[in-house]
């Protein structure tokens, strides 16, 4: 059986037919799926959703490119929403300085907000980066000085080295689909690397459909293309990597086990 730990079942393209497409990845052997929130407004949607389907869980957040929109959503509100039963982590969060949808000081101190709300409820950080590995580096750090905390760099498409200083810091790392895509190199060199026991897999559905299904929505059925692909390019057996990174999930996402 295999987990996505990162989808999005409540945006466009799965929303329209969302029991169809969970049907789907159950169907395709998917037993547990981390459905993500970005922005307080879909919350409680995403919630719904867990609250629907036993297999499905959730998380609270703000996405990088929502800070400029949600400057009241700080850690006492974070860990008053993480309190719901289905609820089991922060984020996603983190900095995001490809696009710059939001001032860059605002992400900064929206991702220090939401790594204090991990500390304090216990529960994983969901951590986005996009083309801000030195500042992204440099606060989880400072942050864990604070405190210990747990998290995941979700979708990781980073450098090894800042691999290295995650997993230094006790962080997990997620692979996506992008994992398949043919000018993903580096990628693959580092994901070929990675240490067992700190190893999810993910879709970030309805985004990154891996091969052989790229220009399609992404669905979380698919997350068995990545971790086919990534047990081949790792040298393990598909049942292997399977589970082991549900047991990671497990380990983890402490919350959805209890």
């Amino acid at each position: 059986m295999f987990i996505d730990s990162h989808c999005h079942l409540n945006y466009k393209g799965l929303i329209e037919d969302q029991p169809a497409v969970m049907a789907r990845a159950r169907a395709a052997g998917v037993s547990t799926m981390l459905n993500i929130s970005t922005r307080e407004s879909e919350w409680d949607a995403v919630i719904a959703t867990a609250e629907r389907s036993a297999d499905v869980w959730a998380t609270v957040g703000i996405h990088p490119h929502e800070a400029d929109a949600h400057p009241d959503v700080d850690t006492a509100r974070l860990v008053a929403k993480a309190a719901h039963p289905r609820v089991v982590g922060i984020g996603e969060s983190g900095l995001d300085y490809y696009y710059d949808h939001s001032d860059r000081a605002r992400q900064q101190t929206s991702f220090r907000a939401h790594i204090a709300a991990a500390r304090e409820t216990g529960l994983p950080i969901i951590v986005h980066t996009r083309d801000a590995e030195a500042d992204t580096a440099a606060i989880l750090a400072e942050e864990m000085g604070k405190g210990a905390y747990s998290g995941v760099i979700h979708c990781f498409t980073a450098s090894g080295d800042f691999a290295d200083k995650a997993l230094e810091l006790g962080l997990f790392i997620s692979i996506s689909g992008i994992v398949t895509f043919k000018n993903a190199r580096d990628l693959q060199q580092t994901a070929a690397r990675l240490p067992a026991d700190r190893l999810l897999i993910e879709t970030d559905s309805p985004f990154l459909a891996p091969v052989p299904n790229r220009g399609k929505t992404c669905e979380p059925a698919f997350v068995v293309d990545t971790a086919r692909f990534l047990a081949e390019l790792r040298g393990e057996r598909l049942e292997v990597l399977a589970e082991r990174t549900s047991q990671n999930f497990r380990t983890l996402f402490s919350k959805a086990v209890a």
